[in-house]
């Protein structure tokens, strides 16, 4: 049997070695493109390595977001006069066993928060980017799992109430900024993830039969990130 080169993509199902394959031919081949990196945009490597890139592109990718929601509350509040928020300083200080202050918060403790909340999230995003969970869908989704994150952690430690009871102004404010926070988080994930893995296993898995079809079978374990 000929060894199978480096780099060398066989479909499990249908190889160069027949119906089914051999599997040891298979996995060989899966072998090489571990070594070989990414193929034809295929996503390949262990779950260990797309976690790794999922890592540091989502701390990028959550700083972004952080920076632009940022932007975007100073000029809001430069038009409405809405006074600066000190609810992440609390809760930190709260998580964290930190002393309280009344009144205004110091600025590192809560700039500490917002941001590190807007990157710690963004790993997240971009493990829905390298599943192939993309797009604005995706980032929709993404929104609402940063305004839940906020809410537990803000009720949990009794410095914030459940949105039904706030006013409807300040509700409004709390999800527009946190819906650019996910959608920036979100463009930026997509593009590094894509430039780093090219689709997800998902969008291939999706593009077999392409439309809402059912009983589309699984991709060959090969081409995703499992074992």
């Amino acid at each position: 049997m000929p060894r199978t080169p480096v780099g060398l993509r066989l479909d499990p199902l249908t190889s160069a070695y027949g119906t089914y394959g051999d599997l040891s031919a298979t996995r060989t081949a899966a072998r090489g493109n571990r070594r070989a990196g990414r193929v034809e945009g295929r996503p390949v490597g262990t779950r260990t390595g797309m976690f790794k890139r999922a890592l540091w592109q989502g701390l990028i990718a959550g700083t972004a977001g952080g920076v632009v929601m940022t932007l975007g509350e100073k000029l809001e509040q430069a038009v409405t006069g809405r006074p600066d928020s000190h609810v992440p300083a609390r809760v930190l200080q709260r998580l964290s066993g930190l002393p309280e202050h009344p009144g205004k918060q110091p600025l590192p403790v809560n700039w500490a928060m917002h941001f590190g909340q807007a990157a710690a999230l963004g790993v997240l995003r971009s493990v829905m980017a390298h599943a192939g969970l993309r797009g604005p869908l995706a980032s929709a989704k993404f929104t609402v799992v940063r305004l839940t994150n906020d809410q537990i952690l803000e009720n949990a430690t009794g410095v914030g109430a459940p949105p039904p009871t706030w006013p409807r102004r300040e509700l409004a404010v709390d999800v527009l900024h946190k819906t650019v926070y996910a959608f920036v988080t979100g463009v930026v994930a997509d593009a590094l993830a894509r430039r780093s893995s090219g689709l997800g296993p998902g969008q291939r898995h999706a593009a077999l039969r392409p439309g809402r079809r059912p009983g589309v079978g699984p991709l060959p374990r090969g081409e995703a990130y499992g074992r």
